[in-house]
């Protein structure tokens, strides 16, 4: 009796438990959805416009719109660089419905293989560029044809007007229209421009849905970059290199043009140009080594050479242009003044080296004035001498010779010069006159600048300024000027020495009929010495009592006669006599 008494306590008692257990599965049931009505009401109200955006994704097509990049414009207003409407031409597999019709006109139209175009056009993805860069007029003739599964796009492509003038200032760009050397790519912040896209619905299939339109969100165009370079000095400058190159056979032939007062660069040119419309050709001096290439590697190197920039990318030995700054250094010293007399018998020696002049029987008695009209090397070598190792060097920092100039361009090589505890007197001596050391060509003309201007190191430019496709001035560019470099009272000695320079000495050939002219030429040779190979160049700055505007002319490996004197300065000669009056009519510092 007891026993089923305590089995029928127990069975009440799992009946029980087995009603909690229910029960409390049926409330958590009903929590559970009661949270997923409320998440779905959530979603459905509050998030609707979040996931129809989302659902509306699925279902785009996204094309770019390539955006126009900015100009470039010179300082007489003229575009130098500029962009030509082109087509980009692409396929949309699951649209297409004729495949070898679009095969057949794509390769007709677009001069390509029918094993490229297949290819893509069998290829399953949701678009596939076939070609860029097409020319509008034969994109019209695809699009008037409206093959289901082609489009066609209009973007930009950029454009030189004047092809290789300033080829290596300017620079070009790429496919994808950004820089790729030169201020083009210096400057790409400003002249890049935003890219704009065009949407199109589709159906499950990737089909666009007819009727439905397409959004566009039109492109932003970049920037227009305002520079120091006037096209008609640059054209002289070019013109003039030219016949330099062609009539000395020269490997080489480099100009610039400098305001002496706050370091905008006129014109620069480095002989030979290449055709910037079409960067990746090369040119005809460089056709039989592309011959001999083996590999793509190589082709490129000879394609880098191409496009590099002697003016500031290379260096070498300045000669006697660099006397300029060991006579600056030497009356800033008060090594020598403007009075004392030297006596050169042709040569000098120094420790057991004998060093020349190059006036084989020498130039007897000169003053300081004389020495630098002769290019005396015995007496600058005295004078370096004079200074010491440790002052010269501290010269040549203040100087800037140690700085790269920071101009506006990519690549600027740096200077090459012994370390100051390794100048013993032979290297003194031969640095003196401009040799065993390597500087730019700005470089130098930068640091005679700022001799000639009052002492004022500027910073050689193009950059002016940068304006939006409204003409509102984006940025206006300033650079840093280091005062002091060199005193007024050296800088008028060293003017009235220039000046005699071409007035009476080596430089005679750099006279311009009605204009007080100075500089200084040189000859030097190239590394190996002995190997019969030069370098002639002539500085030369206008007017040479309150100088405006420098120019350098640099010919490397000229054929036959390789004085500097000779041929460099009548190159500056011809270019001051085009320039200088018509930068009469204009105001220098604009």
């Amino acid at each position: 009796m007891i026993l089923i008494t305590c089995m029928g306590f127990f069975m009440a008692r799992n009946k029980t438990t087995q009603k909690k257990k229910t029960f409390i599965m049926c409330i958590l049931c009903i929590m559970v959805l009661v949270g997923l009505s409320g998440r779905l009401g959530y979603l459905m109200i509050f998030c609707s416009s979040h996931y129809t955006h989302l659902a509306d994704v699925l279902h785009e097509r996204e094309r770019d719109i390539k955006a126009a990049r900015g100009r470039i414009i010179d300082a007489t207003g003229t575009v130098l660089a500029d962009n030509r409407t082109v087509c980009t031409i692409s396929v949309i597999h699951s649209q297409i419905e004729n495949p070898q019709e679009v095969i057949e006109v794509l390769c007709r139209e677009l001069d390509l293989s029918e094993e490229y175009v297949r290819k893509r056009v069998e290829k399953y993805s949701a678009r596939e560029r076939i070609k860029s860069n097409v020319d509008k007029e034969t994109g019209d003739r695809i699009r008037k044809l409206d093959l289901a599964g082609v489009k066609v796009d209009e973007d930009y492509k950029r454009y030189y007007p004047y092809s290789d003038l300033a080829s290596k200032v300017l620079g070009f760009t790429g496919a994808d229209n950004q820089g790729i050397i030169g201020l083009e790519v210096k400057y790409e912040e400003y002249l890049t421009g935003q890219k704009g896209q065009i949407l199109t619905l589709t159906d499950a299939k990737g089909i666009e849905l007819e009727g439905m339109g397409e959004k566009r969100n039109e492109p932003i165009a970049g920037n227009d970059l305002y520079i120091s370079l006037d096209v008609n000095i640059q054209k002289y400058a070019t013109q003039l290199a030219k016949q330099a190159y062609a009539t000395k056979q020269a490997k080489g032939v480099s100009i610039i043009v400098m305001n002496v007062k706050n370091g905008e660069i006129l014109a620069m040119t480095d002989v030979p140009e290449f055709d910037l419309n079409e960067p990746y050709t090369l040119i005809p001096e460089l056709e039989a080594e592309a011959a001999a290439c083996t590999t793509q590697e190589e082709k490129q190197k000879l394609l880098n050479s191409m496009w590099r920039n002697g003016c500031i990318n290379d260096t070498y030995e300045p000669g006697s242009t660099f006397k300029i700054i060991t006579a600056t250094a030497a009356l800033e010293a008060g090594v020598v003044t403007m009075e004392d007399n030297f006596s050169c018998p042709g040569f000098i020696i120094v420790d057991d080296r004998r060093i020349r002049c190059h006036k084989a029987g020498g130039h007897g008695a000169e003053n300081f004035t004389q020495a630098v009209m002769n290019s005396c090397n015995p007496v600058f070598v005295t004078l370096g001498l004079r200074l010491g190792a440790q002052r010269y060097y501290d010269y040549f920092e203040k100087f800037g010779m140690k700085q790269k100039t920071g101009i506006d361009l990519p690549g600027e090589a740096a200077t090459i010069m012994h370390k100051v505890e390794n100048i013993g007197e032979v290297e003194l001596a031969t640095i003196s006159f401009g040799q065993s050391f390597q500087i730019t060509p700005v470089r130098l003309m930068t640091t005679v600048s700022g001799i000639v201007n009052g002492g004022n190191l500027v910073t050689p430019h193009f950059g002016v300024r940068v304006m939006n496709q409204d003409k509102d001035i984006i940025e206006e560019f300033e650079y840093p000027i280091t005062e002091g470099i060199v005193s007024a009272d050296t800088t008028e000695k060293m003017k009235y020495v220039l000046e005699q320079v071409v007035e009476n000495g080596g430089g005679k050939n750099g006279r311009v009929e009605g204009y007080r002219v100075g500089g200084k030429t040189a000859t030097s040779q190239t590394l190996p010495r002995g190997t019969g190979r030069y370098i002639s160049s002539f500085l030369g700055f206008a007017p040479a009592d309150d100088p405006q505007v420098m120019a350098i002319c640099i010919i490397d490996t000229p054929q036959g006669q390789y004085y500097g004197g000779q041929i460099a300065a009548p190159v500056v000669r011809q270019l001051f006599e085009n320039i200088l009056p018509y930068l009469d009519k204009m105001d220098y510092n604009q």
